[in-house]
C-alpha cells in the first residue's frame, strides 16, 4: 500500500531528461510541489542561506585546487541554490527565475554601453579602470532614491566578509578621487597604526612575577580592539595598493599554515607521539622542512583582485 500523500510508482511521471535552464526550473517545482519531496518543501529562503554560503565557498576551494570537475560540480550546487530562492519567490508571486535572468541580461547590457553602444561616446573607455569608473557611476544612477546625493559606498553589503568589505569600501572611495596616489603613505599610515596599537597594548599588559604570561587590563580591551581594527583597515589599503585581494590573500594564508601544521602533526605522529610531548625546537624544524617541501613541489599562485559589483 501507498503511503498517503505519495503518489505511486506508476502514477508519478518519469524523471525529466534535463538539457536547459527550463528543465531545471521545471524540475525545482516539481521537488517543491504536490508529492515532492518532503525536505524541499519545507526550506525557505532563511534556512537556505547557510547553504548558499557554503556552496560559494565550495567552489572557491575547487577552483583552488585546479580540479575541473570538482568546480563544474560545485558551480551546479550554487545554481541549485539560486534555483531554490528563485522558486520560493515565485510560489509567493514575487518574481520568477525568467524575471531573473531577463534583470540580469538588462542589467549587464545597461551597465557596458561601450560594447553594446548605448552612448554616442565609447573611445574614453579604454582601460578597465575606466570600466570600473563607469560602472560605479552607473550604479550610483540606479540607486539613487532622490533623497540625497548619492554615495559609492551605496550597496556594499554589511554582511560582507570585514576584510573583504573593507577592501570594497577603499576601493569606491578611490574610484571618487579620496585616495593617496602611491603606496608610500598608505605604508606609512600601517606603519603609524601599527606603533598606536604597540602603544594600547603596552598601556595595558603588565608582566607578573609568578607567571611567564602577562596579564592584561580588560579596561583597555576595547581601545585595543579599535587600534587593532585601523592596523587591519590600513593593511587592507596596502594590499589594495599591491593589487592583492586581503582576503584571498588570508585564505591563501590559512590554507598554507594549515598544510604545514598537517606536516607537523604527522612527523609526530610517524614518531607515535603528540606534538606537545616535542620541544617547540623540534616543532620549528618540521615546520621548516614543510616549507622547503612547499618550495619545492608547489608553483607560485596567481594574485587575484576582486572585480566590480
Amino acid at each position: 500500500m501507498n503511503q498517503p500523500n505519495r503518489p505511486s510508482a506508476e502514477s508519478s511521471p518519469p524523471a525529466p531528461n534535463a538539457k536547459s535552464l527550463t528543465d531545471l526550473v521545471a524540475i525545482m517545482s516539481r521537488l517543491r510541489g504536490p508529492g515532492g519531496c518532503p525536505w524541499d518543501r519545507e526550506q525557505t529562503s532563511q534556512s537556505l542561506k547557510p547553504y548558499l554560503l557554503e556552496e560559494v565557498y565550495e567552489v572557491l576551494e575547487a577552483i583552488d585546487a585546479g580540479a575541473t570537475s570538482a568546480l563544474k560540480e560545485e558551480l551546479g550546487d550554487l545554481l541549485l541554490q539560486i534555483l531554490f530562492h528563485a522558486q520560493i519567490a515565485s510560489e509567493q508571486n514575487q518574481f520568477s527565475f525568467d524575471e531573473v535572468v531577463k534583470d540580469l541580461a538588462d542589467k549587464l547590457i545597461r551597465r557596458h554601453p561601450h560594447v553594446f553602444h548605448q552612448t554616442g561616446d565609447v573611445s574614453s573607455i579604454t582601460t578597465s579602470a575606466d570600466v570600473n569608473r563607469q560602472w560605479d557611476q552607473l550604479k550610483q544612477q540606479e540607486k539613487s532614491t532622490g533623497e540625497g546625493p548619492p554615495s559609492l559606498l551605496q550597496g556594499i553589503p554589511k554582511i560582507s566578509p570585514a576584510l573583504q568589505r573593507a577592501f570594497q569600501v577603499q576601493k569606491r572611495a578611490s574610484r571618487g578621487g579620496f585616495d593617496w596616489a602611491s603606496i608610500e603613505p598608505a605604508l606609512e599610515k600601517f606603519k603609524e597604526e601599527l606603533d598606536e596599537l604597540y602603544s594600547a597594548t603596552a598601556e595595558a599588559i603588565q608582566p607578573t612575577s609568578d607567571s611567564a604570561l602577562p596579564q592584561q587590563d580588560l579596561n583597555n580591551q576595547e581601545n585595543i580592539e579599535a587600534e587593532l581594527g585601523d592596523v587591519f583597515f590600513a593593511l587592507v589599503n596596502v594590499a589594495r595598493f599591491l593589487r592583492v585581494n586581503p582576503e584571498e590573500a588570508l585564505r591563501r594564508a590559512t590554507n598554507k599554515f594549515m598544510a604545514r601544521f598537517h606536516f607537523v602533526e604527522s612527523q609526530a605522529a610517524s614518531e607515535g607521539k603528540g606534538l606537545s610531548d616535542y620541544t617547540l625546537s623540534q616543532l620549528d624544524k618540521w615546520w621548516e622542512a614543510a616549507k622547503q617541501q612547499e618550495r619545492q613541489s608547489s608553483p607560485p599562485s596567481d594574485r587575484i583582485e576582486g572585480t566590480p559589483t
